[in-house]
């Protein structure tokens, strides 16, 4: 499918074509139209003439997903300046340092973050605006703040007989320019700034007119990941504001609860998600049905099977809104007990995989073409390799490269130097294989690999993933202890209490087991209880590097 070859215009197109369609809406709040977010867009150009913001200026945007956050990212970068998505949740200090780093001018901020700010601590913004009303928290211009109490009167004398879509004329970027700096939440430390490109996101988004033709001007989508990590935003908010689609924020924690309610209100026609809700719904919702007693001797009938599995189906659907297209699930991999349950039943699901450095896209293909535990195959614009001598049988890197690859990390050379083999292939720093039919399937990070005391490469997600499966268990992570397998669980108290069972022995009981399906050189020594929740990063993976002794 030919699009437009500029991401502004994209954007500007669909401002203009969809202009009394919904847009934006904050969930079981306000909507606001796609001409509504134009003339908003045109305020803020206006705010940012006043602050002396120019094209290529950085400008830092921090807070909780909400229509107002995604009318001033487009606001952003239709004017021309960088974006710099911060998360939410990043610990105040960490917000002054990537404002510092990134060179920000200007803060858009939400009200539950400004509270633990200090703008002292960022002394070279020009203003910080509060993301809820637009109002200015601080400027060192006196005139900004004038110019924001007459910001109407300034707008009706630029527009003076109503702003129609034949007023909307931004900018034209050059491809390569730098559109977005986004900073990594970073499993293994310290976050970097990605830069990506006009071109970057505009790959992203050409891949998405492909393999998405199915979603149309009008559809409804929920936004449910954090709009500063590069999975949400690519497709649940750019690709489907281009494509004339009304997204939905949900603005507040996505707990399984407000999720599904969302989604049977809503219905949407998308959805975009992390494995860690798809598995809680499927043990909440689906597990508890199949594991009874009568149904498990049910589905080991075939016709009867067929019956329950087409029930169970129709269930799950219902979950969701049963008005999806498919469910795209990235960030990390899915539980494979899930997955086979899901290929098994024919549910519309696929599994992706990409990175920050990439926009995100490296590897997709649809539900009709899924092959069972892989992450689909290199999508348009990208290529694949493993550093291996025999890449279909023989673990080694996955290397990338493409019109999806970043420019490079923010004032870090020598990070994006070591990103790159001396071929331009970026090392993406995970482990897989890709099978004669271009599928790629991912064994693990690089930095997790254990190394097994006669050589044996031990992948600690492969344990992860059979522990996991066990009764009583939330989620674990397996490190390497002293040259002994040692499993971390967070297990399931409220679950553990209504059965009366005792922890420690559960736990010794769950080794016995998973053991029984491990072979012996990755046999787990020791199970030990975690009394709370893992760390995690936005996109829901663990953070490893907090746990290693």
């Amino acid at each position: 499918m030919e699009i437009e070859k500029s991401v502004v215009r994209l954007i500007e197109q669909s401002l203009k074509k969809h202009w009394d369609l919904p847009a934006l809406s904050d969930y079981q709040g306000t909507t606001y139209q796609y001409k509504d977010v134009a003339r908003r867009i045109a305020k803020m150009h206006i705010i940012f003439d006043g602050c002396g913001i120019k094209r290529g200026d950085k400008i830092a945007i921090c807070g909780r997903n909400s229509a107002n956050w995604g009318t001033l990212f487009m606001a952003i970068i239709s004017y021309g300046a960088t974006a710099v998505p911060i998360l939410h949740d990043f610990k105040p200090d960490n917000i002054h340092n990537i404002v510092n780093h990134s060179d920000s001018k200007l803060l858009l901020v939400g009200d539950v973050v400004w509270e633990g700010l200090n703008e002292q601590e960022m002394p070279n913004l020009e203003a910080i605006i509060l993301i809820s009303d637009f109002s200015i928290l601080y400027s060192n211009k006196k005139s900004v703040k004038t110019l924001r109490d007459r910001l109407n009167e300034e707008f009706g004398k630029r527009y003076p007989k109503n702003f129609r879509p034949e007023h909307i004329h931004f900018f034209t970027e050059n491809t390569n320019d730098l559109m977005m700096i986004s900073y990594t939440s970073g499993t293994t430390g310290f976050s970097k700034g990605v830069m990506l490109s006009y071109a970057n996101l505009h790959s992203n988004i050409e891949f998405a007119c492909e393999v998405l033709a199915e979603l149309h001007a009008g559809d409804s989508v929920v936004s449910m990941l954090p709009m500063a990590h590069m999975y949400g935003m690519s497709f649940e908010f750019i690709y489907e504001f281009c494509k004339g689609c009304h997204i939905h924020f949900l603005t507040r924690t996505p707990s399984p609860k407000v999720i599904l309610n969302a989604f049977a209100e809503i219905k949407p026609r998308l959805i975009i998600a992390v494995p860690l809700i798809i598995e809680k719904i499927y043990r909440n919702n689906i597990l508890p049905v199949i594991s009874k007693p009568t149904v498990k001797a049910l589905l080991a009938l075939p016709v009867v099977d067929k019956q329950i599995c087409h029930q169970i189906l129709k269930k799950l659907n219902d979950t969701f809104g049963n008005n999806f297209i498919e469910i795209i699930i990235g960030g990390a991999g899915l539980n494979q007990e899930v997955e086979r349950f899901f290929k098994k039943i024919g549910f519309a699901y696929t599994v992706g995989y990409g990175m920050t450095e990439c926009a995100p896209i490296i590897s997709y293909s649809d539900r009709r073409e899924t092959s069972l535990y892989a992450c689909g195959k290199a999508v348009i614009n990208m290529e694949i390799r493993i550093d291996s001598d025999d890449p279909a049988h023989t673990v080694g890197e996955i290397q990338v490269r493409g019109k999806n690859v970043m420019l490079g990390y923010y004032k870090n050379e020598e990070a994006t130097k070591n990103m790159f083999t001396p071929d331009g292939w970026m090392k993406t720093g995970d482990l897989g294989v890709i099978d004669k039919n271009g599928y790629l399937y991912i064994k693990g990070r690089s930095k997790n690999l254990i190394l097994g005391a006669s050589g044996q490469n031990i992948y600690p997600e492969e344990i992860e993933d059979k522990i996991n499966n066990m009764p009583y268990v939330v989620e674990s992570i397996v490190l390497d202890r002293h040259g002994k397998l040692v499993g971390l669980v967070y297990p399931d108290f409220p679950k553990l209490q209504e059965d009366g069972k005792n922890v420690q022995e559960e736990m010794e009981n769950m080794r016995v087991a998973v053991n029984l399906i491990l072979p012996s050189f990755s046999q787990i020594a020791e199970i030990r209880f975690y009394p709370e929740e893992f760390e995690k990063t936005p996109k829901r993976s663990i953070k490893r590097f907090m746990y290693q002794v």
